[in-house]
């Protein structure tokens, strides 16, 4: 599908010129050139341009097998493109690792989370803060370097556990949390490095509904911090509901882009999600199905296995919590 098929509109105070597939942004953050990733002979991400506008929410969708999640891996240096640069802040972070797109402000979290189990949800924290002085050799073994840092570490991370309402369960042990606790800990534990662009990997999959509305009121608050926020996510409505801008890719491609309000008329989008199936509404529509991109993905992390692995389909539903459900 061409970017000639979607449908251009009227400008909006956030682009620079017509809206579009890869418009110019007024103030973006990112700014991604040529980006192309192939496993074998399935190109999963073909990119000509995309810019993600700063200080704003914006959904990145599409249906399965679209790319996102690879787009999401090579922005933040989990995977290598085969061509392609782009730019964080104005600094080019293609080619760089992922611990050094961390450093630089840019922070992800994962389809499936990735706290620390046998750790505790404090410990799990603290795993988030930057420039820890105890974590030279030499200096760690003089505690009056580093315990003025590690008590402003920790108070920011007791800070941040209560405003996600996991500060109960601060000693317990990660493992012990639900699918919907360990959400809000990823997401809790990225802020610890106060990034200026958080990317959520599906933050609602795998969440209960009672955990649901909180999760949508933490992310309103990022924007309200100052944070950008870039996100995958398959329920239409939440998109529509708290999304300031939304990207749409199929096949690898950016084939739409807008606000929320016109993108989901947009006939391009109908198409990428339904095909000929027009009848059937977009907003109950969701990713099910073998996704072939992630397959080729995989097969080909199997023989390189010095890429790490992309993370897999959201865990199953936990049942709620009694802390969750007064959430």
């Amino acid at each position: 599908m061409s970017n000639s098929e979607s449908a251009v509109v009227s400008g909006h105070p956030l682009v620079k010129g017509e809206v579009g597939p890869g418009c110019a942004k007024v103030d973006p953050i990112v700014v991604a050139d040529h980006v192309t990733r192939q496993f074998g002979g399935l190109k999963a991400v073909d990119v000509d341009h995309l810019e993600i506008p700063r200080g704003q929410i914006t959904a990145l969708i599409g249906p399965n097998g679209a790319g996102k999640t690879t787009m999401f891996n090579l922005l933040t240096g989990f995977d290598k493109p085969n061509t392609g640069t782009w730019e964080f802040d104005g600094k080019s972070l293609a080619g760089v690792p992922a611990f050094k797109v961390a450093r630089a402000g840019m922070v992800r979290t994962f389809q499936l989370t990735k706290s620390l189990g046998r750790l505790s949800v404090l410990q799990n924290m603290l795993l988030g803060a930057t420039g820890q002085k105890g974590e030279k050799l030499i200096a760690s073994l003089f505690k009056p370097i580093w315990r003025k840092q590690e008590e402003e570490n920790t108070a920011r991370a007791d800070d941040l556990l209560a405003r996600f309402k996991l500060d109960a369960k601060r000693e317990d042990y990660a493992a012990s949390l639900s699918g919907g606790q360990r959400k809000l800990l990823e997401m809790a534990r990225a802020l610890m490095s106060k990034p200026e662009l958080i990317m959520l990997d599906e933050p609602m999959a795998g969440v209960n509904p009672a955990l649901t509305q909180s999760l949508l009121g933490h992310i309103k608050n990022l924007k309200s911090d100052g944070t950008t926020v870039l996100f995958v996510e398959h329920d239409m409505h939440m998109v529509t509901h708290i999304s300031d801008w939304v990207v749409v890719m199929a096949e690898g491609r950016v084939v739409a882009e807008g606000p929320p309000e016109s993108v989901m008329k947009d006939p391009a989008v109908i198409d990428a999600y339904l095909g000929a199936h027009h009848d059937e509404d977009l907003g109950d529509l969701m990713e099910d199905g073998p996704n072939p991109v992630l397959e080729a993905e995989r097969k080909a992390r199997e023989a390189h296995p010095e890429i790490e692995e992309s993370p897999g389909w959201a865990e199953n539903p936990t049942p709620p919590t009694a802390e969750e459900k007064q959430a």
